[in-house]
């Protein structure tokens, strides 16, 4: 009896030095809850008065989490100021993740940079610099004309009003059901040619003409083929065989047992898209599997030439020959371009590595590699500026930078792009003093080439997602010679114009 009682009483007391132990750890994680949300609270306040403009959100950030501190298994709500126990691994059909927080944000924040865009007057791309102030300063000699022409180029970027454009085509019912997945402008502007995802799966091509896009009605017609194909398209461009676009180069994935093929699409099979005394192209494909990328030579030296990148490999082929010149690389080629007066093509990788090809070289040995730039990143775009002494370029990582052909280094970045993992194009337009490009959080953000101000950041008509990122094409006379400038975005099965006018 005696040694039964001292037993229990033993075993309360350990039972009260383990309840001791776990008392404080409670109190701990409360405490730390407390002292975070404080925190948060005393930062929260004066980051909400100095909202930012301008800028779109980045897909790895979210408003307010930057500001506090990060709890394992609790999230922040910047509303109510305070922290939230997260449920990991639960079954409910609405579970709260960050995920869900995060895609949540940006959706309010999408919502209301559209609402500042329908409710704007005119906005002002550089603080001091309005219509009537770039007036008075030119009038001055404070601007030269051209400080004056770009100038005015950049606030009209930023007045551009989006516009839905009417499609009008042979079968309605296809507009309807069809999702735009790239879109292309000619050299000329006036037409636009267009990958669509078909329902029931695979792609059409279609060739929308541009004349009719003009205020106020913004109506075009969209010509469509015969030509069908469930591969999808690596890369494309436009290809100048008989005249000036005469053909679209596509660059075909492999299915199945078919293999990859690059493909000469002529413009002249487009249904109602025949010129006065223009016959019928000839489909032409060369079988190139794997291409990642493709370019078309406009240099005399490479004259009915196109590249093609692979893994680890860049063919250039004869059109009228057939005869190939290819040259090993050490990783895999994601965007080409030629350039016009140079016997040069420039290459970017999959490692970073961007280097140009001296076409007049053969591909035995190494001597062929004529410049060599480097990006910490996937290379997605190169562009050659104008008089093919500078270059533009982005990767993976969101870096955009225009590099110095003739120093090999890096002139100007330009901040805010975004991107992960997407092969995202760049649109350079030096005539406007502007570059384009559309980042994997589905904003359309506007440069100015000359300082890498960011202009105008354009948020999609549709909630942002990794499916429905939109594909622009900007133009400096869109519609043909007579028309103004503008940009051109697709998304899901609709067409917009962002018109000067």
């Amino acid at each position: 009896m005696h040694q039964s009682s001292w037993k229990s009483r033993r075993h309360r007391r350990r039972g009260h030095r383990h309840s001791a132990w776990f008392r404080p750890h409670g109190s701990n994680e409360r405490q730390v809850l407390y002292s975070c949300r404080k925190d948060a609270g005393a930062q929260q306040s004066p980051q909400g008065s100095s909202d930012g403009h301008g800028e779109a959100p980045s897909t790895s950030s979210t408003a307010g989490s930057s500001s506090v501190p990060d709890l394992p298994g609790y999230y922040f709500d910047p509303e109510k100021k305070r922290y939230f126990r997260l449920l990991p691994g639960h079954n409910n059909c609405n579970p709260l993740t960050k995920e869900s927080i995060r895609q949540k944000e940006m959706e309010r924040k999408r919502l209301r940079l559209l609402e500042e865009e329908e409710q704007q007057g005119k906005k002002i791309a550089r603080l001091g610099f309005n219509a009537s102030s770039l007036l008075q300063k030119s009038k001055l000699g404070f601007l030269n004309a051209t400080s004056y022409c770009r100038l005015a180029h950049e606030l009209r970027v930023s007045c551009m009003q989006r516009k839905k454009v009417q499609i009008q085509s042979s079968d309605p019912s296809a507009l309807a059901s069809d999702q735009f997945n790239l879109i292309m402008a000619d050299t000329n502007s006036d037409r636009l040619f267009t990958v669509n995802d078909v329902k029931v799966g695979g792609s059409k091509y279609g060739i929308i003409s541009l004349h009719g896009l003009k205020t106020p009605t913004f109506r075009v017609h969209m010509h469509e083929n015969l030509y069908f194909t469930n591969r999808k398209v690596n890369a494309m461009c436009w290809a100048s065989l008989n005249h000036l676009d005469s053909h679209v180069l596509l660059c075909l994935m492999g299915i199945a047992e078919t293999p990859g093929c690059a493909t000469l699409l002529p413009t002249s099979l487009f249904v109602s898209n025949h010129a006065a005394g223009d016959r019928p192209g000839m489909l032409c494909s060369f079988r190139i599997p794997g291409a990642w990328s493709c370019a078309w030579s406009l240099n005399i030296q490479a004259n009915n030439c196109f590249s093609t990148g692979l893994s680890r490999r860049v063919l250039v082929t004869s059109v009228v020959t057939g005869h190939r010149q290819s040259f090993g690389t050490s990783s895999d080629v994601l965007t080409q371009q030629f350039a016009v007066t140079a016997p040069l093509l420039f290459n970017g990788c999959r490692s970073g590595e961007i280097f140009a090809i001296d076409l007049r070289c053969q591909n035995q040995g190494k001597g062929w590699k004529a410049t060599r730039l480097f990006h910490d990143s996937a290379v997605t775009s190169v562009q050659i500026l104008q008089e093919e002494q500078r270059l533009m370029a982005s990767d993976m990582a969101g870096t955009i930078k225009l590099w110095d052909l003739r120093t090999t280094k890096c002139i100007r970045q330009y901040e805010g792009h975004v991107n992960e993992y997407a092969h995202l194009p760049l649109h350079v337009h030096e005539e406007e003093g502007i570059m384009v490009a559309v980042g994997q959080d589905c904003y359309t953000r506007i440069w100015s080439l000359h300082d890498g101000q960011l202009l105008r950041t354009i948020p999609s008509p549709y909630p942002t997602s990794k499916a429905d990122i939109p594909s622009v094409a900007f133009s400096s006379r869109l519609g043909g010679a007579q028309g103004a400038p503008g940009l051109l975005m697709a998304v899901r099965q609709d067409l917009y114009c962002f018109s000067y006018s």
